[in-house]
């Protein structure tokens, strides 16, 4: 897999495109170990953003019954169109941010970084049963982090108010074409059941974790305008958010449950709509 994949590289003179975050990955065991943490047979959808040069693609067209794969790279597009002939793999050229979803019941890709965030919380608003995925060490350490970590965020407080995270394993830069200057990690993700899942406020969430060491009563102060409150507006309901659930806790200690306390709170006061 790995002489194929520099053959590749060397038969059509590719360097990589930073700008799309390209970091390929070259280790075949790491490649296997997420095509079996997927757990994959004829009757799964797979879903891979940022197929790259198709090692893991490949992987997958041998578990599963269909791979769409979405690349943005024409160049790329055009290589794996003529290099591979998977009878079971549907190229889409295009923005993962942007483009159509087919159905698809899991997802398996080595992502690219710069869009991490976004294409994380694209994908949570689809329905699917698992997601093994390839990210930035850090971010994938704040996608797990509990309540009270150093790493707690407001990123770990969306993922887990509708999904379970897990990290899996790290890897490290070597494992990489071209090297990263960063190490990654695989994180798999499985959606709560729809009774678990709790869909929180963006713009509260925001406004509370631009501080995250404060309290919540502090936090909401400093950031009323993201509540639509000027000064004076927000001076008129401060009274009333002295006796708002949590609201002496620290923000990076809330749990999405305790989120959901404060905003149905701040709902019944009319400050949110």
């Amino acid at each position: 897999m790995r002489e194929r994949l520099f053959s590749i590289i060397s038969k059509y003179g590719l360097k990589a495109n930073s700008d799309l975050g390209q970091n390929f990955l070259i280790v075949p065991d790491i490649i296997e170990r997420n095509v079996e943490r997927a757990e994959l047979d004829e009757k799964d959808v797979v879903l891979e953003v940022g197929p790259g040069l198709g090692v893991l693609t490949d992987a997958l067209s041998r578990s599963a019954g269909k791979v769409y794969a979405i690349e943005k790279d024409r160049r790329l597009v055009e290589i794996l169109r003529r290099e591979y002939d998977w009878p079971n793999v549907e190229i889409i050229e295009g923005d993962a941010l942007r483009v159509e979803f087919p159905e698809f019941n899991k997802i398996v890709s080595n992502l690219p970084y710069q869009i991490s965030s976004p294409i994380t919380f694209r994908f949570l608003r689809y329905e699917f049963e698992k997601a093994v995925l390839i990210y930035q060490l850090e971010f994938a350490q704040r996608m797990v982090a509990k309540p009270g970590d150093r790493n707690y965020s407001r990123l770990s407080l969306m993922v887990q108010a509708k999904a379970y995270a897990e990290l899996v394993e790290r890897i490290g830069r070597g494992a990489f074409w071209p090297r990263p200057k960063v190490d990654s990690a695989v994180v798999v993700l499985e959606p709560k059941p729809r009774g678990e899942r709790i869909e929180l406020d963006e713009n509260l969430v925001r406004a509370l974790f631009q501080h995250r060491r404060s309290t919540v009563l502090a936090a909401l102060r400093k950031s009323h305008h993201m509540l639509g409150l000027d000064r004076e507006g927000f001076k008129r309901v401060r009274k009333s958010l002295s006796d708002m659930p949590h609201a002496e806790k620290r923000v990076f200690q809330l749990t999405p449950v305790e989120v959901k306390d404060i905003e149905e709170f701040l709902v019944a006061e009319g400050i949110l709509d």
